[in-house]
């Protein structure tokens, strides 16, 4: 009766090993497909086939991917969008326009209600100038941007998809306003007003950064920084504050008129 009791145990034993000997190689193979997956992905950005990259990264998305795997490919889709929104790759956001006579990079940008800036960048345009019969390509994306203050994220969008999201700071004790607002202002290297002063760009004390995104609700925007240690803190006066190369890059893609939700 022993004997035959240990010989069941020894056989459940090794019908439990098999199975976790199965779960294992299952295991396995699962994480040779999201590496072999990640590689294909990498290669296609490297042989510059964006829209390819893109989907790919998209599509490793769609698994069930460990925190450390999902952040990187989440951080490398938003790269390759903003790479793909800078370059000539035409996208189903975008329409070819053939240049007229007397056309100006700024009719044509209100025209279809983008940016100069990233007119010329997606078209290598570095001088300004543009020659009736040029094709450029040009975005017609409807931009919006969420910014997240309990996580202190902003979220850029094109229409119902994620474009990229940046780390940011907002309002010490809750002072950024919750609400659905719009960018009514664009300025380079802006003045920061304090103490009924001027303080100029160049001035040390000045904390604006390289830019600033200013809203309907007077005296808040979006801005850059001369502190990126606070970044991802809840430290400023009520404003959304972000590195200076995340707010160049936001500044280049959204147009006056884009609507911002700030949600608690």
């Amino acid at each position: 009766m022993v004997k035959r009791i240990s010989i069941i145990a020894v056989f459940l034993i090794a019908v439990v090993g098999l199975v976790f000997a199965g779960i294992g190689i299952k295991k396995n193979i699962y994480n040779n497909k999201i590496k072999a997956q990640l590689a294909q992905a990498e290669i296609s950005l490297t042989e510059g086939k964006l829209l390819e990259a893109r989907d790919a990264y998209k599509n490793i998305l769609q698994e069930d991917l460990d925190v450390t795997t999902a952040k990187v490919a989440y951080e490398k889709l938003g790269g390759l969008n903003v790479k793909i929104l800078f370059s000539p790759v035409k996208t189903q956001d975008s329409v070819i326009y053939k240049v007229q006579d007397n056309d100006t990079l700024d009719a044509i940008a209100k025209k279809y209600g983008t940016t100069v800036a990233l007119l010329a960048r997606a078209n290598n345009i570095k001088s300004g100038i543009i020659r009736q019969g040029m094709n450029l390509k040009v975005c017609t994306a409807k931009f919006s941007i969420i910014v997240d203050k309990s996580q202190n994220v902003l979220t850029l969008k094109s229409g119902e998809d994620v474009v990229k999201t940046y780390v940011v700071s907002t309002g010490a004790n809750s002072s950024t306003p919750v609400g659905t607002f719009k960018i009514v202002t664009k300025i380079v290297d802006p003045p920061w007003y304090s103490g009924g002063k001027a303080i100029p760009s160049e001035d040390p004390k000045n904390v604006l950064g390289t830019r600033w995104l200013g809203l309907t609700l007077k005296s808040y925007g979006i801005h850059g920084t001369t502190d990126d240690v606070s970044i991802g803190t809840q430290c400023t006066q009520g404003c959304v504050r972000m590195h200076n190369a995340d707010v160049e890059q936001l500044y280049a893609i959204v147009p006056i008129g884009t609507e911002v939700t700030i949600v608690d």
